[in-house]
């Protein structure tokens, strides 16, 4: 049962109640992400989240730790392009402490600059490791080959310049502008309702998270069509990723593109996997997928390739997308790629982690209550011509590139 709640503060809390179970999930959804820092600053949503778990007036940063693992709790957080999540999973027993933990935590971190001066040694080594990762440079060049330098073709994690220049203010005004009530939900999910989820709220949360006005979502809009981005590095391999133009996060033809992602590059039923890899023995990885933002949205491809391969893997995806438009997905796709979605939704039923992000996100980014029943409906009822409408509306010839490899500059699509 999912139930939800605004405080007059428009703080928003949703909770999907798992009786059977005996863990809750909870999470602190903060609408902040890399699409919203300008350049000087961009990293600093994810540098929040790092130094957020570093002491607070209560708890060293060792001994916050301690605390989660004294009662058996498990805390993470992560940062994607438009959001910030701190989440922690716990018996029902110990929730709580557990509550009482995560909202410290997120509510009172002093960040410390000698704990800030430590961090940035962390996350510097983190986007190290990203660079030594040509699948991550790859698709991070297409985001920003897709979208420009600013908002969604930023990266995540920024550089080591902008990580190296901020301090204790700069992290202040950044909370500042955006960690307030009116850009906040708090998710639960598993053995839990919503009276006893309200009651934690207001007893750990509601009275002392900041109440006034965030900044506005900036809406980013794609700027550079048919952008290429080559970048030479020494690896073994060629990658690969074009990007085509998508949909919106929760836009009504989201299920269509679902049902089309999973029969042009999801699994090795695909058409890319069994034409790319399996006919042609170009690659060893290739698929497809969609990301849907607030007010944007792409469908993606990427194929890791060997060093002579760009161009024939390049028309051989360029052919699989024609054939799609051309004659459209079969009965038998349509079926397979139905199954596929529906099991991915209900085995994403069964973890409060899954159900507690799921709920928590489509409240902060829609303000409404994700409809589980209409959802699998809408699995079940598309239809193959709604499918292939949409399919072969499809716009491959406007799409952006990103080739990453030895001589990777020299190739010519």
């Amino acid at each position: 049962m999912t139930e939800s709640k605004k405080y007059p503060n428009n703080l928003r809390l949703i909770t999907e109640n798992m009786p059977s179970l005996l863990s809750v999930s909870v999470g602190i959804l903060v609408g902040a992400g890399s699409c919203l820092e300008t350049k000087n600053i961009n990293g600093i949503s994810h540098f929040i989240e790092h130094v957020t778990f570093k002491g607070t007036k209560r708890f060293s940063s060792t001994g916050l730790s301690e605390a989660f693992d004294d009662i058996g709790a498990q805390v993470n957080a992560f940062t994607s392009k438009e959001m910030t999540c701190y989440y922690v999973k716990s018996t029902k027993k110990q929730l709580e402490r557990s509550v009482e933990l995560l909202s410290d935590m997120f509510l009172n971190s002093v960040y410390d600059d000698e704990e800030l001066s430590r961090e940035k040694g962390v996350v510097i080594e983190e986007i190290n490791m990203s660079y030594d990762t040509p699948e991550d440079v790859c698709l991070d060049a297409l985001s920003q080959a897709f979208y420009g330098d600013e908002g969604l073709g930023q990266t995540i994690l920024g550089d080591a310049d902008n990580i190296n220049s901020f301090n204790r203010q700069t992290v202040l005004n950044y909370r500042d502008d955006y960690y307030n009530a009116d850009n906040i939900v708090i998710s639960f999910a598993g053995n839990i309702d919503l009276k006893q989820a309200d009651e934690l709220v207001k007893k750990y949360i509601l009275p002392f998270i900041p109440d006034k006005k965030s900044k506005p979502f900036n809406v980013t809009t794609r700027k550079n069509l048919c952008g290429k981005i080559l970048k030479n590095k020494d690896v073994e391999q060629l990658h690969l990723a074009l990007g085509f133009s998508g949909l919106k996060y929760d836009d009504p033809q989201s299920t269509a593109v679902s049902v089309f992602n999973v029969a042009l590059g999801s699994g090795m039923s695909s058409r890319l996997f069994q034409e790319v890899r399996e006919k042609l023995g170009l690659c060893y990885t290739v698929y497809s997928y969609p990301s849907g933002y607030r007010d944007s949205g792409s469908m993606a491809i990427y194929a890791g390739l060997n060093s002579e391969s760009a161009n024939k893997a390049y028309d051989a995806i360029m052919r699989v997308l024609k054939g799609l438009k051309t004659d459209g997905l079969t009965e038998k796709e349509l079926e397979r790629a139905k199954a596929q979605i529906l099991s991915s939704f209900e085995f994403g039923a069964e973890s409060t982690a899954s159900q507690m992000m799921l709920f928590g996100k489509y409240l902060l980014f829609t303000d409404k209550v994700f409809d589980c029943d209409k959802k699998i409906k809408d699995i079940n009822e598309i239809t193959l011509t709604a499918v292939n409408d949409y399919v072969k509306n499809f716009d491959i010839d406007d799409f952006s590139l990103a080739l990453i490899g030895k001589n990777a500059e020299k190739v010519k699509f």
